[in-house]
């Protein structure tokens, strides 16, 4: 699922889809324009697919309540990119670590306080990622997540 008119979340799906196309997976993008698109994308869905991945974005995230809700209804495993979403009730999310985000935004604004040139310094990947499991709507979707992931998960949600 995916906000046409966020360009980061339209690469994503594109390299996303390289990516399965490796694995042998097929990839159906559901395209959105606006929040009120979320719903009727869920009718039939299920027929058409086995899980649902959520690309991060403010129309998504303003409706996280409502996008588990229907993803729970049409018994869709989904994943996330950030743990909101699990917590809202969403089944699983792997995605970089937003506190540690902020603290390196900090630090670089710090940096640029003492007077490096934004240009100077260099741009940073994040380096923690979070895996975020709940087990409440794995029951709900009648699945069992393997002993194995929820070993290395950094928070799973009873």
């Amino acid at each position: 699922m995916l906000h046409v008119g966020f360009p980061e979340a339209v690469l994503e799906v594109g390299e996303v889809k390289v990516v399965a196309g490796r694995l042998g997976l097929e990839i159906i993008p559901l395209e959105m324009q606006r929040a009120e698109d979320i719903a009727p994308a869920f009718e039939g869905i299920n027929a058409k697919a086995d899980a649902l991945y959520v690309s991060p974005d403010a129309i998504f995230s303003a409706t996280r309540a409502r996008l588990v809700t229907l993803a729970v209804g049409a018994h869709l495993p989904t994943i996330f990119s950030v743990r909101d979403y699990v917590q809202a009730g969403g089944l699983m999310s792997y995605g970089p670590n937003i506190p540690a985000l902020y603290g390196r935004a900090a630090g670089l604004v710090d940096k640029i306080l003492r007077g490096a040139k934004p240009a100077d310094i260099p741009v940073e990947q994040p380096t923690k990622f979070d895996l975020v499991i709940n087990l409440k709507t794995a029951k709900a979707l009648g699945l069992t997540i393997p002993q194995t992931l929820l070993a290395t998960a950094d928070e799973v949600i009873e």
